[in-house]
């Protein structure tokens, strides 16, 4: 059992983990690590942690594929197709949710408060179908490219793209108010501000992914993945606030996946 400093940190990572993904903390697990509004509130600052789990099991499915096909001219496209199935299946397509259901409210109406109804609508429209489709086809498209550089570059882009992509949306949390319906939103746990010290533990859970994608692949593989990123998250910051006047739910997981997606844009640039 991890000490009284560890065990506050691993409840909430395990509150994380069993909120943005499909991997269930039940029975006594569950009753060890508790539930409140608060420590959910703190779960935030490990969202990153998630990206571990997330960003792993995307490399292993890779690599596991990889070695089943052989070397073939379709195997990183295959492998990579695998891959993001497994992503999907782990999390539930829970960011992904969040990319459609902006895409259709920002895409289906001007009006802020009409944009904001169509988000909260379950159904899929025509901008969400067509987010999704270029979402998951520019996925598959740059982790096959990577591919075609060896299994490194594309292990490492997959571990420390999944885990930084999830350290921007609490940025958009610091910066922005919260705009959606706290009352029925999955992300009512994240209406309250993100205060420095969470910041500190996410930049903490990015340290290991990026230290070792620079150390595999040069300071470049670092350095250009991340400022494609930083720039995916500024333009979706400053969309969400020009449109909506803050952030919501699905806006995060709108963030997150710009962000996951312009990392492997700048990764393959950089293996050119």
């Amino acid at each position: 059992m991890p000490g009284p400093v560890l065990q506050p940190h691993l409840r909430r990572f395990l509150l994380a983990l069993q909120f943005f993904t499909r991997i269930p903390v039940t029975g006594r697990l569950a009753d060890w690590v508790g539930f409140s509004p608060q420590m959910l509130r703190d779960s935030a600052a490990h969202f990153p942690g998630v990206g571990w789990v997330v960003g792993l099991a995307a490399g292993a499915v890779y690599a596991l594929a990889a070695w089943a096909l052989g070397p073939t001219p379709f195997t990183p496209l295959a492998a990579a197709v695998l891959c993001t199935v497994a992503t999907v299946l782990l999390t539930g397509g829970f960011h992904e949710d969040g990319l459609a259901d902006t895409a259709d409210g920002l895409g289906g109406s001007a009006d802020r408060t009409r944009a904001l109804e169509i988000m909260k609508d379950s159904r899929l429209g025509a901008f969400g179908a067509l987010a999704l489709v270029l979402a998951l086809a520019a996925k598959v498209a740059l982790l096959a490219v990577l591919g075609t550089h060896g299994l490194g570059a594309v292990l490492a882009a997959l571990f420390a793209a999944h885990v930084l992509s999830r350290f921007g949306p609490l940025l958009l949390i610091r910066a922005l108010p919260y705009v959606g319906d706290a009352s029925g939103s999955k992300s009512k746990p994240l209406a309250d501000r993100i205060d420095p010290a969470a910041l500190r533990i996410g930049v903490f859970w990015c340290f290991v992914p990026l230290a070792l994608a620079a150390l595999w692949h040069g300071a470049l593989f670092l350095i250009v993945p991340m400022a494609a990123s930083a720039l995916a998250l500024v333009l979706v910051g400053r969309l969400l606030a020009r449109r909506l006047g803050g952030f919501t739910g699905d806006g995060l997981g709108a963030a997150q996946q710009c962000c996951e997606i312009a990392f492997y844009f700048g990764a393959a640039a950089v293996m050119r």
